[in-house]
């Protein structure tokens, strides 16, 4: 698990077995436990503590790993502060006040510790992130490069080997580290890596070096190894060498030749020679720091994992079957049904206000001097304290304003009952309150909101639609907030997103009028009307607000001066919101009831002094302060400086947030530091409060003689199935709570269950809590069903009888009711995850990931917890603010060892842990996140993490079971089986004259006799104009220029290379090879700019084809010899290189005749998307079917034009610029596919020019129209380009159609005359390049909707469009004639029914006749090009094209009046990854993938040792690089049911694409583990 600290010591988490302890000397063992005792007093820095520490150790730790010993003592040889030595007399008396205890009792600290004590040989492997995107750079936060990884099997060996090898320090002298440095600081991809020492499974062990020194610490003295041990406890890494950079110099150049375009994998022994590096199986270099981590990945998923959560569903072939299952273990509860709780009665107290304004008057009027409220300044200092003399004043006249000052169209503005927005800033508690009883005096409903601060504000959205659903037209605020509003142009207060347009009305004195003589504000009784409307945000973001009457908001005051004791002229310090909740009623409503002064703290002076409140208690003597956990634990940070305060005033300090599980502890450490200052333990009074129903319970003050506070220690275990069980055995796993107190007077509260009917729930059980009394909210303004659902519940006993005719308010919070009546609150609905059927609360998993030390990584209180829906489940999302100064090691540290500490305490996996940059995550307007608003970015990803950890191994556990492979059966009898030919060639008589001649050089002679001036070919350049032509008779002096410098060189036979840019020199020197008996093979040449990768590829195809001269021209002659392609190639080892530029005219001797048409014609060399090179040898014969077949289906004859935008150098693409012309006498337009990256619409220009009916392009082509085109249609159409003439326009391909593209192309173009119908799809591959064209008769090609799942197993399944994990496919063209087709088995080699998925098989004449060699793997492809079927037409002979296809008949009819039978294409077999028993097609999930962000340019997908890899191209800033991560590792969970192991993120254009726009998914492969991706982020997910 642990990673390396910058200098290769780790963190030591563990504590040190007694023996090794004892091994040290008494008095150092005594001097270590004063230090532990510094630290926890705080009265030593961590910092201090590492360094005393390390001295007093350094005597006795042996060298460890030669690593220079002041390097050590200096060197963090960290202790987490818990580590307290055994044998220490000091053990127990830590302080429960060490600085490091935040929200959180020391038990869970210590539970936190021993969880994690169990992990401590974990090892994970760490992201890889490119230096640009950490947050800060510094030297030390980046690793040596280190070379591979230890499996597990080796641990008997490491513990000895630890310090017997020698470190790269040692062994290389400093070259090593100097070269590390270096390239730290160039910047270059120094990915944090992490350890050990093998690579892949077949990898040995790389280090072996051992040296004296080592051998040295060996024999040291028996206490030095016994601490060396206990180092090696503590995981003191070996850094395992760095590789010698001299060995690697040699091997560095192959490993750069990364070929962008087309390159081989696999190169041949003799090819390369340096054999010294040691391979895997896959050919990749051992130590690639890449297959180290991703080896360590495998080791931390090969652990057993407990025994797994119930299946979610079962593969039921495609159906997935959700089949929840409980585990009949889990506890259930026991006890007796719970009877209501019944509140003590409220009290009569005779000279009780009828309402809150009648007591405001009489106070205002009796009392007029006594104090009510203190405002204090960000100093702490009081600025003004408002009289109740003042309050009423002031009230009144703003009261008398706001109904007759304010006017529209002389209709007064407002009438009591209207809703008016209160906008006041935290620190103006006195407007604040003025304006709130002006409203209320007015019979006006006030609807206090936070202060919008920009026009983004996290969920300010929702509250402008609260805003608008209530109604709200004016808007109060001060003068000083009013002018820091946003501004529009016009100067008025900008409108924000989402709100209604508001007035804004300044409440300051110039602005309020005073009230004639005779007007008076109406006092009445407290009625039902609605009072004020507080707002509450919901778990998913939603705003509602709570509308409270009169009469509520005056029992309410009641209850709360009865259950808290409250008398007149109390003082009170309230450091809460005066907005809401807690802070509203105790500081603004029931301190007026009872004539009270509120000295009110505002959160912007807690931030700056922490300790304001209680100095206020102590100057003012307060009886009561109200507080949140936060507020008692900041003081406890800043408490040392004063000496000098007393709390002994204190009668009440009643804790707003006491049901939170954290506030336990704070109140403990509280009360332990502040005892000495005169806090009585008694005096602490949490309270458990919701929004909806106001207080729900509080501890009374001891005067009321009540029961005693409790405690309960409850099992974490028990709880996730609400069950409570007091914890005896697991010390681990428990929460520890306080109880709130008593129900509140007059209230009548249950516990219902969760979900469903509100059933009781037994004793023993936790429920939500819901409560039925006179002080309550009544309802969500404007949401009458979800008032029913919270404000009317009526709960009912098991028989369904209800318990009362009251109705209940839920109050969203979960407990249960403890001995002495006392309220245990363990959570909220709010934070309630449900995982696999078991609950969490979001608060529990924040109390634990805060015990992990987190002072050091993450700022606390800065933690959000939520979940996630994913794959039918909740998934537990953890996102942290990190400290700008915790280095990228540290924080991945502390991350792994939440994820082990949650997992072990809570017994659930965390999917995601995300750590964001400081002050990034959206805030709740007091401090804290705003969770709803963090999920809502997490989703979107719109986050930008600076570190992720992403564990879906761990928690995913409703995988489909993997599929066991079924038995094939064999072909039922009477099914169709799927075969399909296409017309028969020989019946087709016409007038083909070019059919006597069996040798396509023959037809070119006889083209030159007989239509000597018919020109064959236009190329066209970048501008459009015509580069160069060729007639017949042209195109054969040409060619036999080119045999007669031949046959004096060369013999029959020999193999030719055509180096050639796209042109006439490229078919003219072809034919010149045929004349002159040779066999051509066609080279793309190298790109000028990009030697590096694509000179390579050249050299290859020369030597495999094993060809004895290069023609070529003088440019690429003189660039294949430069001093540039030495640096790519062995330049001296080229055959003979001619140049065909400048030909003598000589007379040409005889023309050779080949004695059979069965010889070999050509060679078409090509690499597969897999990288694998391969050649077909084509016979004349073949290559005269081939041509025929076209012609026919295209109907090609002299008089027609095609414009041809493709590549020339292999398959269809060569065979229509090369050979079809001649053969058919068509005249080709050649448009280089390269001109249209400077001239987009080069090739559709040409094709309205031309008027061409019939044109064949690439995807590439087609994507690069698309992208580059498609905002420009009506510029072409002004350029008069028309493309109503095109009758089929054919994509060449060799993979399944991409209908999404040739969909959008489609679209785009139909404004310029484009028939949708025109655009198809052609399929062709290696041992057949043209099986399928759509050609120009025939029906249009179909589309099929098949199911995804299906597919996976093999099988098709046609679905409606638009139904879930549905997949179109399209047809892909039609069957040429002469060919064809059957679908086979690809295990039995039996033939399969119509619409079975299997491998399409080809038989037709233009098959190729075999591989001239294929390089990669030799042994394959014996029966690729002859095999037969193993039953049915056994006689046949059959090509196997290697792709995944059906066949299916359809009700279309073909030119001879059969049906038609359609052939579809799934995908090629050597791409398919194989995992958890399915078969999947990259391309699906490469589509998914991409639709999951908008920051996603491209995708491609590869399988690792069983791994998925997912490379994603980033299009956008690099922060945005690891919101990618969970997006992609969702949307693959959802859509695929396969878990991502790894996510790369790299820049746009790394993924390689060869000249077919085709993905090279293993070139990228064999990038990724060498690592030359340069990747921004590498992600591995645990």
């Amino acid at each position: 698990m642990a990673e390396r600290t910058s200098t290769g010591l780790l963190t030591m988490m563990l504590e040190p077995t007694p023996a090794v302890a004892m091994t040290l000397p008494a008095e150092v063992r005594e001097k270590l436990a004063e230090l532990e005792l510094e630290l926890s007093e705080g009265d030593i820095t961590q910092k201090g503590y590492e360094k005393k520490r390390g001295k007093l150790l350094a005597p006795y730790v042996p060298q460890i790993q030669g690593v220079d010993p002041s390097l050590q003592i200096d060197n963090r040889i960290q202790a987490s502060s818990q580590a307290v030595l055994p044998g220490s007399k000091h053990n127990k008396s830590r302080a429960a006040n060490t600085r490091d205890e935040r929200f959180r009792s020391d038990l869970h600290t210590e539970a936190v510790q021993a969880a994690l004590a169990k992990y401590k040989e974990r090892k994970m492997p760490m992201p890889s992130k490119r230096r640009s995107v950490l947050v800060q750079s510094s030297v030390e936060a980046c690793t040596p490069p280190d070379t591979s990884s230890a499996s597990e099997d080796e641990g008997s060996l490491r513990r000895q080997g630890r310090l017997a090898t020698s470190t790269p320090y040692q062994g290389h002298g400093h070259p090593a580290v100097e070269h590390w440095f270096n390239r730290v600081i160039q910047g270059s991809s120094t990915s944090s890596s992490a350890s050990s020492t093998s690579s892949h499974p077949g990898g040995r062990s790389v280090t072996t070096t051992t040296n004296t020194t080592s051998h040295a610490a060996l024999n040291a003295n028996a206490a030095a190894t016994a601490l060396a041990d206990f180092m090696a406890h503590t995981q003191l890494d070996n850094h395992s060498a760095p590789p010698d950079v001299t060995g690697l110099s040699e091997r560095s150049s192959l490993h750069t030749e990364r070929p962008q375009v087309a390159s081989v994998r696999g190169v041949s022994r003799g090819y390369i020679h340096h054999t010294s590096v040691m391979e895997t199986a896959d050919g990749v270099p051992v130590n690639s720091r890449v297959s180290s981590k991703i080896q360590q990945l495998l080791n931390t998923l090969k652990r057993p994992k407990r025994p797994p959560l119930r299946e979610f569903f079962v593969d039921d072939f495609e159906e997935l079957l959700d089949v929840q299952q409980a585990d009949p273990n889990q506890p259930k509860p026991e006890g007796q049904h719970m009877s209501p709780l019944v509140g003590e009665p409220l009290g009569v107290v005779n000279n009780w206000p009828p309402s809150l304004p009648a007591a405001l008057q009489r106070w205002g009027t009796t009392q007029p001097k006594s104090p009510c409220l203190t405002g204090l300044d960000n100093a702490g200092k009081p600025v003004y304290t408002l009289t109740y003399g003042k309050l009423w004043t002031r009230s009144q006249k703003l009261a008398y304003t706001l109904l007759n000052k304010l006017s529209t169209r002389n209709e007064p503005l407002l009438v009591p009952g209207d809703r008016v927005a209160l906008v006041f800033p935290n620190n103006d508690p006195v407007m604040f309150m003025v304006a709130f009883y002006g409203c209320l005096l007015a019979e006006l409903v006030p609807v206090p909101i936070e202060v919008p601060l920009t026009r983004k504000d996290a969920g300010s959205q929702q509250i402008g639609f609260l805003l608008g659903s209530c109604g709200v037209t004016l808007a109060l605020t001060t003068d000083a907030c009013q002018k820091g509003l946003p501004k529009a142009q016009t100067g008025e207060v900008a409108t924000f997103k989402g709100w209604p347009r508001l007035l804004w009305f300044v409440t300051d004195g110039k602005h309020v009028v005073k009230p004639p003589k005779d007007w008076h504000p109406p006092i009445r009784e407290a009625s039902n009307d609605i009072a004020y409307i507080e707002y509450k945000t919901s778990k998913e973001g939603s705003t509602m607000g709570i509308t409270v009457s009169n009469s509520a908001m005056l029992a309410h005051c009641h209850a709360l001066t009865q259950a808290c004791g409250y008398t007149e002229a109390e003082t009170i310090t309230n450091v809460l919101d005066f907005k809401r909740e807690a802070g509203l009623w105790h500081g603004v409503l029931t301190s007026v009831m009872n004539r009270m002064h509120v000295i009110s703290i505002p959160y912007s002076l807690m931030k700056v002094n922490p300790l304001s409140w209680i100095q206020k208690v102590h100057i003012y003597k307060a009886r009561v302060a109200v507080v949140k956990s936060r507020d008692m634990h900041w003081s406890l940070l800043a408490q040392r400086d004063q000496r000098d305060i007393s709390l002994s005033s204190l009668r009440m300090l009643i804790v707003a947030d006491g049901a939170n599980p954290w506030s336990i502890s704070s109140c403990d450490a509280f009360l332990n530091v502040f005892q000495a200052r005169g806090l009585r333990p008694e005096v602490i009074c949490p309270c458990a409060s919701s929004s909806e129903a106001m207080t729900v319970a509080i501890r009374r003050p001891p005067e009321m003689g009540v029961p005693p506070p409790g405690k309960a220690v409850l099992s974490m275990g028990g709880l996730s199935h609400s069950v409570i069980r007091v914890d005896t055995e697991e010390k681990l796993s428990v929460l520890t709570v306080q109880d709130v107190g008593q129900v509140m007077p007059g209230a009548l509260v249950c516990v219902v269950r969760v979900e469903g009917t509100p059933y009781l729930c037994q004793t023993d059980e936790v429920g939500e809590i819901c409560v039925s009394s006179g002080c309550t909210g009544v309802a969500y303004y404007g949401l009458p069903g979800m008032t029913k659902n919270l404000f009317e519940t009526i709960p009912v006993t098991s028989s369904g009888i209800s318990i009362s005719d009251r109705p209940f308010t839920r109050t969203s919070l979960l407990g249960f009711v403890g001995p002495d009546s006392l309220v245990f609150i363990v959570g909220k609905m709010d934070g309630l995850m449900v995982v696999s059927g078991r609950r969490h609360n979001a608060d529990d998993v924040v109390a634990t990931a805060l015990a992990v030390e987190p002072m050091k990584f993450v700022y606390r209180g800065r933690i959000a917890v939520f979940s996630v829906s994913v794959l039918h489940d909740e998934r537990i999302v953890v996102v942290a603010e990190q400290r700008p100064d915790a280095s990228e090691e540290d924080s991945f540290q502390w991350m792994s060892r939440v994820l082990q500490a949650i997992d072990s305490i809570h017994q659930v996996g965390v999917y995601c842990l995300a750590l964001v940059p400081a002050n990034t995550l959206p805030k709740a307007p007091l401090g804290g996140i705003h969770i709803s608003e963090t999920k809502q970015r997490f989703l979107e990803g719109a986050l930008h993490p600076c570190n992720v950890l992403m564990c879906p191994h761990t928690c995913v556990t409703n995988l489909p079971k993997p599929r066991q492979k079924q038995p094939v059966g064999n072909l039922v009898a009477g099914k169709r089986i799927a075969q399909a030919c296409g017309r028969d060639v020989a019946q087709l008589e016409d007038n083909d004259q070019a059919r006597k001649f069996l040798y396509i050089q023959d037809v070119l002679q006889w083209r030159a006799q007989a239509t000597p001036d018919h020109s064959l070919f236009l190329v066209l350049n970048a501008k459009g104009t015509v580069a160069s032509t060729a007639t017949c008779l042209q195109l054969h002096k040409r060619a036999e220029r080119v045999a007669t410098a031949l046959m004096g060189r060369l013999n029959t036979g020999d193999h030719v290379a055509l180096v050639y840019p796209p042109g006439i020199d490229l078919i003219a020197t072809f034919y010149g090879c045929l004349y002159a008996g040779c066999v051509p093979v066609t080279v793309r040449p190298p790109h000028p700019q990009n030697l590096a990768t694509t000179l390579p590829t050249v050299k290859m195809i020369v030597e495999v084809s094993k060809s004895v001269c290069i023609l070529t021209t003088q440019a690429i002659m003189k660039l294949l010899k430069s001093k540039e392609a030495a640096a790519a190639v062995d330049v001296k080892s080229w055959p003979m290189v001619l140049d065909t530029d400048d030909l003598p005219r000589k007379k040409s001797p005889q023309m050779y005749k080949p004695p059979t048409p069965e010889m070999l014609a050509y060679l078409d060399f090509s690499v597969s998307t897999t990288g694998i090179l391969a050649g077909v040898k084509m016979s004349h014969t073949a290559t005269s079917a081939l041509c025929r077949s076209i012609k026919l289906q295209c109907e090609l004859y002299p008089s027609r034009q095609i414009a041809i935008c493709l590549d020339p150098y292999c398959g269809l693409g060569f065979a229509l610029w090369c050979l079809c012309s001649v053969y058919s006498g068509h005249q080709s337009i050649l448009v280089p596919p390269l001109e249209l990256e400077s001239n987009a619409s080069l090739w559709l220009a040409a094709v309205s020019q031309y008027k061409v009916r019939v044109t064949f392009c690439s995807y590439s082509v087609m994507e690069m129209c698309t992208k580059g085109l498609g905002s420009q249609t009506e510029a072409l159409r002004l350029r008069n380009v028309n493309l109503s003439c095109v009758r089929t326009c054919m994509v060449v391909a060799e993979e399944r159609p991409r209908i999404a593209l040739t969909q959008s192309f489609s679209k785009i173009f139909k404004d310029l005359g484009l028939s949708p119908r025109a655009v198809s799809t052609t399929f062709g591959c290696r041992v057949n390049v043209a099986i399928c064209l759509q050609g120009t008769a025939g029906p249009d090609p179909s589309t099929v909707y098949v199911d995804m799942r299906a597919l996976r197993h093999d099988r098709v399944r046609l679905v409606e469009r638009g139904s879930p994990h549905s997949l179109p496919l399209m047809e892909s063209g039609k069957i040429l004639p002469g060919v064809k087709v059957i679908i086979a088995n690809t295990e039995t080699k039996g033939p399969l029914g119509d619409s079975h998925l299997g491998e399409i098989w080809v038989s037709s004449p233009h098959n190729a006749t075999g591989y001239y060699t294929v390089y990669g793997e030799e042994a394959l492809h014996a029966d690729h090009f002859n095999t037969t079927l193993s039953f049915g037409d056994t006689q046949t002979v059959w090509a196997r094209t290697g792709y995944l296809g059906f066949l299916r008949r359809t009700e279309l009819t073909d030119a001879s009046g059969e049906r038609h039978d359609a052939l579809y294409v799934v995908g090629s077999l050597d791409e398919t990854l194989e995992l958890r028993g399915m078969r999947y097609h990259p391309i699906d999930i490469e589509t998914s993938v991409i639709r999951s962000h908008k920051s996603i340019a491209e995708c491609a997908v590869f399988t690792w040792t069983n791994l998925l890899v997912v490379v994603v191209e980033l299009e956008g800033s690099e922060q945005e690089a690891l919101d990618l991560v969970a997006l992609v590792t969702n949307v693959v969970l959802e859509e695929h049911y396969l878990i991502v192991g790894v996510v790369v993120v790299v820049d746009p254009g790394v993924i390689p694409i060869n000249s077919r726009g085709e993905k090279q998914r293993m070139h990228l492969r064999d990038g990724f583990l060498a690592d030359q991706l340069d990747p921004i982020y590498v992600a591995y997910n645990m």
